[in-house]
């Protein structure tokens, strides 16, 4: 009895861990001789930093692998175990965050966590106005000020709000404490906003 109740969420737990945890902005980079992408730049194993190898059509495929990967996470543990969805939303954004392959050094999140909202959306446990207001707010943010770490922050600021007008103050608790391992993830970020010396999307910093 004990196994069959924590069995499940368990399993969520590492198959979401495991997806997540998929370094492909640096797998991408190495693959196509561009170095070692830790080495590049912020260091940052995301599209940002592969932008800043001056490949974008690497950076492009970054940020598609690393919002399906969430995806996939998503679907997955809704077809396998639907009770514990959500867990399997955490171990996505925590094995990007802390990718034990890369000694817990992984990325910031952003586009894994889209790719979790958009999961739950085609899963049926979340609006589809939660992903929509995401990727607005992101890609007008980002468009505005060309900073890649204000428009991912905008955005996940506005996820758990989405859920809560869409009435699923469970979704909203959820995203509200991945909302801020992302913010966390971003500090150094946030210090170099205030400070102005956050470098914009195309600069090779």
């Amino acid at each position: 009895m004990d196994a069959e109740i924590i069995g499940p969420p368990l399993l969520a737990l590492l198959l979401g861990y495991a997806l997540g945890s998929i370094p492909f902005g640096l797998i991408l980079t190495r693959l196509a001789g561009a170095g070692d992408l830790r080495a590049i730049g912020s260091g940052n194993i995301g599209a940002t930093n592969v932008l800043r190898t001056g490949r974008k059509g690497l950076a492009a495929a970054t940020v598609l692998l690393d919002v399906g990967k969430g995806t996939a996470a998503i679907l997955l543990a809704a077809w396998l175990w639907p009770p514990v969805v959500a867990i399997a939303a955490i171990g996505a954004l925590l094995g990007h965050l802390w990718p034990v392959w890369l000694r817990f050094a992984g990325g910031k999140g952003v586009a894994t966590y889209f790719g979790i909202v958009v999961g739950l959306a085609l899963a049926g446990e979340a609006s589809s106005a939660v992903p929509a207001a995401f990727a607005a707010i992101w890609l007008t943010v980002l468009a505005l000020t060309r900073y890649s770490s204000a428009a991912g922050l905008a955005a996940a600021a506005a996820v758990p709000v989405a859920a809560g007008v869409t009435g699923r103050f469970d979704l909203a608790i959820l995203f509200l404490g991945l909302s801020l391992l992302v913010f966390w993830k971003h500090r150094a970020n946030l210090g170099r906003l205030l400070a102005g010396t956050e470098p914009r999307v195309g600069s090779r910093a």
